[in-house]
């Protein structure tokens, strides 16, 4: 597993901050094992495309996973995404790959501060956009409840918006997908939290502990870095590679913690300071 944390601009080589983020990926996942199938740079200010296929902690599976830009100049959204598929066929658009999924993460032309974190089966990352807007993607394998056998495909895609729409890192009616499906608040909720079942059919989920009463508080001063484990009705599908709940209250963004050895840092969902409102990515 690697990372890396650092900032973009619009004053690089590569232009625009958010297809400065393309390349950041593009860069660490090759040089920890991934194998870049589509690259689209064009020099016209167009969008641009990545996809990616990865071999998983087995070293031996196939996971095709996508990265998108995506913006416009007069509604002043410079936006990513991150995507997700079955396979990859040459002359398909990115949006006809095999099993496509994709969910939009906002972002812009300014500064973007990063936290990226590739291993051999998923590629998350943080970004602080503006002034405080936390936005997260995660697309690849999560940990499946579950043998090869049974679920032989444990994709997850997580982004910020259902699809690819029009909106800007300032608007307030949109949630990370780590919280998964919530009822009360299923415009913005539960579109952007998917993962492929055995059946080959992509589901939205539940996450817990959100949505499972879960104590917000700090335990006499230590805070519980929880798994965030996907479920349904009837079915536990597994947890979510690198990423942790954890209590919002008395906490600060971009705190860190070592949790068995390995530093986390502390986002949240966009601008939102709520006790379920942050996160743990972890970093080594």
């Amino acid at each position: 597993m690697a990372y890396e944390i650092g900032f973009v601009d619009n004053t690089g080589t590569e232009g625009l901050a958010h297809w400065q983020m393309l390349l950041k990926i593009k860069t660490l996942a090759e040089a920890n094992g991934w194998t870049t199938l589509r690259y689209v740079n064009p020099t016209d200010g167009s969008n641009r495309e990545l996809i990616m296929k990865g071999v998983g902690l087995s070293g031996t599976e196939e996971i095709f996973i996508g990265f998108r830009s995506y913006h416009n100049v007069g509604a002043d959204y410079y936006n990513l995404s991150v995507a997700a598929f079955t396979g990859y066929v040459a002359a398909a658009a990115f949006t006809a790959q095999p099993s496509y999924m994709e969910s939009g993460v906002c972002a812009h032309n300014q500064r973007i501060d990063y936290w990226l974190r590739v291993n051999a089966q998923c590629i998350t990352f943080g970004l602080k956009v503006g002034v405080g807007s936390y936005q997260h993607g995660y697309t690849g394998f999560f940990f499946r409840y579950g043998t090869p056998g049974q679920h032989p495909y444990p994709i997850a895609v997580f982004g910020m918006l259902n699809g690819v729409p029009a909106t800007r890192y300032s608007d307030t009616s949109y949630s990370m997908g780590l919280k998964g499906y919530i009822a009360a608040t299923a415009a913005y909720n539960g579109p952007n939290a998917r993962i492929r079942d055995v059946a080959g059919v992509w589901q939205q989920v539940f996450s817990a502990p959100w949505n499972t009463g879960m104590n917000m508080r700090d335990t006499g001063g230590y805070y519980l870095g929880k798994k965030i484990v996907l479920y349904q009705a009837n079915q536990v599908w597994g947890e979510l590679d690198g990423v942790r709940f954890i209590s919002g209250f008395n906490q600060v963004v971009e705190n860190t913690c070592v949790i068995n050895g390995k530093t986390n840092v502390v986002l949240r969902d966009v601008t939102r300071t709520g006790f379920a409102d942050y996160f743990l990515l972890e970093l080594s």
